[in-house]
């Protein structure tokens, strides 16, 4: 089995920084693509930051400048470094990883989730 745990989640005010880090364990033979995706209260999940095993990186247009995604693959770790942040970056954070088990096997698998609270 593999475990995602998520932290860094906390209150901030806006305009504030926050640093979310993830990290996997068990049993994982690699990861391929990684990211980090939010939920909102009566809204769809989405796609916040992605990156790649060869560390490409994307992200949409509404945290563009703001975020950065970032890993290490020696620790199995993916990182969401979230500057100028707004009220509407509210919501809950998760971690996603696609994984190659030792069975060969593709899986993905999702964190728990963290709470990231910006006040107006």
């Amino acid at each position: 089995q593999v475990q995602l745990v998520e932290s860094g989640g906390g209150l901030v005010q806006a305009g504030g920084s926050l640093r979310l880090s993830c990290a996997a364990s068990g049993s994982i033979f690699s990861i391929n693509a990684m990211g980090w995706y939010r939920q909102a209260p009566g809204k769809e999940r989405e796609l916040v930051a992605a990156i790649s095993s060869d560390m490409i990186a994307k992200y949409p247009d509404s945290v563009k400048g703001r975020f950065t995604i970032s890993r290490d693959n020696a620790k199995n770790t993916v990182y969401l470094q979230m500057n100028s942040l707004k009220p509407e970056d509210t919501a809950v954070y998760y971690c996603n990883a696609e994984v190659v088990r030792y069975d060969r096997g593709l899986y993905d698998y999702w964190g728990q989730g963290t709470q990231v609270t910006v006040a107006s």
